[in-house]
């Protein structure tokens, strides 16, 4: 399994998908390094020479942000957007969809699971109520 900036690349698959796996790095930019390091992309990943995948190292180092820069850069924007109190830094505060997603169905990834509101505990009130 090869290293590439901290980050374990998969072996076993294409250098263009294996690239994949860094944060920042989708397959137009893995396509991009490829080309530019002038490297076979159907080649494994497992089958990369050192030069190689310094090669790759420096492409991915200079031209571009990725990983923890990247990481931190989105977080910084949020933060930002939550400070300044703007509407997308309160969707961000309140976990909810953040790009205008309907929110009356759906939206169960950004709200979690179902919370149901007062449902069973009514029944067993009601019922305790005509025995006395």
């Amino acid at each position: 399994m090869p290293r590439i900036l901290g980050v374990d690349i998969p072996g076993k698959k294409r250098l263009e998908y294996a690239l994949t796996y860094v944060y920042g790095v989708g397959q137009t930019l893995a396509g991009e390094v490829i080309r530019k390091a002038r490297l076979d992309p159907s080649k494994k990943a497992d089958e990369l020479t050192d030069e190689e995948l310094a090669r790759i190292i420096s492409i991915l180092q200079t031209g571009y942000r990725i990983e923890g820069d990247l990481r931190r850069e989105v977080s910084q924007n949020i933060r930002r957007l939550i400070s300044i109190g703007s509407y997308r830094g309160l969707r961000h505060k309140r976990g909810l969809p953040v790009r205008g997603q309907r929110t009356k169905t759906n939206a169960r990834t950004r709200k979690g699971p179902r919370r149901t509101v007062g449902a069973v505990r009514g029944k067993e009130v009601r019922s305790e109520a005509r025995k006395t």
